[in-house]
């Protein structure tokens, strides 16, 4: 006889994307805050460290020769130049978290998602759209769709692509 384990879904990465004012902070914080289960990564950057930032949990911060080995070894899944600095995703904290079973959202712009869904094909792309009327914006790109035109609505609707099965308060 099976375990309810059994018939649990595998857990996978979601990556939410949307243009900047999409409301991506604000939807991630609100379904964070919901269910602290879900797992976020720590993007890595080269840009300078702030007073109040605590390298390991708002970034992790390297120098570029550090940046650029990381990236030309394969150890980023994503990454981007904004400005004068390097921000990206590293591959193996999220890699580490799926195979325990923890679903992972990754707030990210439009240019990461692409490289994403070419680095891990089996990634739910979801894409926030900032109203009704940019919805379909999106295109075939994305898996699914999220108009943040009510944050609490636009929290539950990611909620419900997440799998609810996994997102039991801890």
């Amino acid at each position: 006889m099976g375990t309810h384990d059994d018939v649990r879904p595998a857990a996978r990465l979601t990556v939410l994307a949307g243009p900047s004012g999409a409301g991506k902070d604000g939807v991630t914080r609100l379904v964070r805050d919901r269910f602290p289960g879900l797992w976020l990564p720590v993007p890595m950057t080269t840009r300078p460290r702030r007073r109040y930032e605590v390298d390991g949990v708002h970034y992790r911060f390297v120098d570029r020769g550090e940046f650029a080995r990381l990236r030309d070894c394969g150890e980023l899944l994503e990454w981007s130049d904004i400005g004068a600095h390097r921000y990206g995703t590293p591959r193996e904290p999220v890699l580490i978290r799926l195979s325990a079973g923890q679903p992972v959202l990754l707030p990210i712009d439009l240019g990461g998602a692409r490289q994403i869904r070419a680095a891990m094909p089996s990634a739910q792309l979801v894409y926030l759209a900032p109203s009704r009327a940019e919805a379909g914006a999106a295109g075939r790109e994305f898996d699914a769709t999220v108009v943040n035109d009510v944050l609490g609505r636009a929290a539950d609707e990611l909620v419900s692509l997440l799998g609810s099965s996994f997102l039991t308060p801890t």
